[in-house]
């Protein structure tokens, strides 16, 4: 059994756990845009630029898979430090001299950022099933939305502040003061958070990694084709599309972006209070997830009539962009739920860590087939295979159990 009392409600330690997710995801915005301007500057093309991220979400898949026995082994709260000890030695990385930052180095550095982001995602949200009692539904669901939903927003805060960073501080100080603020972060969270939290005392297996659990197989499969979804026309189809097609300048396709993120952030949060559910002590099922999977669909089949019939009307694309961020964000939210409700108390970390492997092999899939998606059909090609990749999310959530208490 876990080192955590059930029972106990653990006010204290989701807050420290969310105050230090916020203090990483900062710095994870912050670090991706600082790369891609100032990549930019040094005369690296698109295509280079978005290369240099490509190990930051292949080395996520094979976090979330094995990060998961990890936490199982040495605690959820050692693979959270890792996590942090990980990203502070990826932003030192980037302080060497401007000759050492080939595209081999910097994809080395993203490749370590993209270990620690998903160590700390992991361990962060694995916390909040051991930190409330059995039973605990809807404060489940609030809690999960609330880190979900301003960790996305604080990302979209990160973007802002690597631009300002690099602005008045440049490139190499700026990465010295993200490290300092996420070491002092870091030694704060240890001090002040229990050890011990999810590790068990049975021998956790190599093979333990993979679910045997139909519910997170069908829940993992859905979550796997809805980041797809977002990440295919997301990644490279939109901000090419803004700056190619409507002449939107750098400044404001990444505005754009970090306002859309921040936004999704907003909505994630207050998801609680957007989705019903058949009982006031129960939280959302998967009929839940199967209404809101197909509410998606029917806005990403609105967004595809309204650009194949209006290709440069900003006004109503955007919108629509808008109204993606909304429904999208009630769906993230309410598989973040569903996974810690169907996890098993006593080996948390390990099924929380194979649903986000399937996040993370979703989010690679995307990006790969957002480049071949626009450069074949456009925009519109990459929202078509956004429809594909929802319908398919939609299907799976079918699957899911209705009414399931938690474990």
């Amino acid at each position: 059994m876990p080192t955590r009392m059930a029972g106990q409600t653990g006010v204290r330690e989701y807050l420290i756990v969310t105050l230090a997710y916020w203090a990483f995801t900062l710095t994870d915005g912050a670090i991706r845009m600082l790369v891609v301007l100032y990549f930019h500057e040094l005369g690296y093309d698109a295509l280079a630029i978005a290369s240099l991220f490509l190990f930051y979400e292949f080395f996520g898949v094979l976090t979330n898979l094995f990060g998961g026995w990890l936490g199982a082994r040495l605690g959820i709260n050692s693979a959270m430090y890792l996590g942090m000890v990980i990203q502070i030695a990826a932003l030192l990385m980037l302080t060497v001299d401007t000759t050492w930052l080939t595209i081999p180095y910097v994809m080395l550095a993203q490749a370590l950022s993209g270990i620690a982001k998903d160590l700390n995602k992991m361990g962060a949200k694995s916390s909040l099933k051991l930190l409330l009692p059995e039973g605990a539904n809807t404060r489940l669901f609030k809690w999960v939305a609330l880190l979900t939903g301003s960790k996305n927003t604080l990302k979209g805060a990160g973007f802002f502040l690597g631009g300002l960073l690099l602005a008045l501080v440049g490139f190499r100080d700026a990465l010295y003061i993200l490290a300092g603020g996420l070491a002092i972060a870091l030694i704060t969270t240890v001090i002040t958070l229990p050890g011990g939290l999810g590790r068990t005392h049975t021998k956790t297996t190599f093979t333990q990694i993979f679910s045997k659990s139909a519910e997170i197989n069908w829940l993992s499969a859905a979550r796997l084709f809805l980041f797809g979804a977002r990440d295919v026309w997301f990644v490279v189809g939109l901000p090419v599309f803004l700056s190619a097609q409507l002449l939107w300048s750098h400044t404001q396709v990444g505005s754009f972006f970090a306002l859309w993120v921040i936004g999704y952030g907003i909505v994630q949060a207050f998801a609680p209070r957007l989705v019903r559910h058949s009982h006031a002590d129960a939280g959302p099922d998967g009929a839940t997830a199967s209404l809101w999977a197909f509410a998606l669909l029917l806005t990403v089949a609105g967004l595809s009539l309204y650009l194949w019939q209006f290709e440069t009307v900003e006004t109503g694309l955007i919108i629509g962009l808008g109204l993606f961020a909304v429904v999208f964000a009630v769906n993230s939210s309410v598989h973040s739920y569903l996974i810690l409700a169907y996890a098993r108390r006593e080996q948390v970390s390990l099924d929380v860590g194979f649903y986000y492997m399937s996040n993370a092999m979703g989010r690679l899939l995307g990006t790969v087939l957002s480049g071949w998606g626009y450069q074949t059909g456009g925009l519109l090609g990459c929202l078509l295979l956004s429809f594909l990749f929802i319908a398919l999310s939609g299907l799976f959530s079918l699957k899911l159990p209705r009414m399931r208490a938690l474990r």
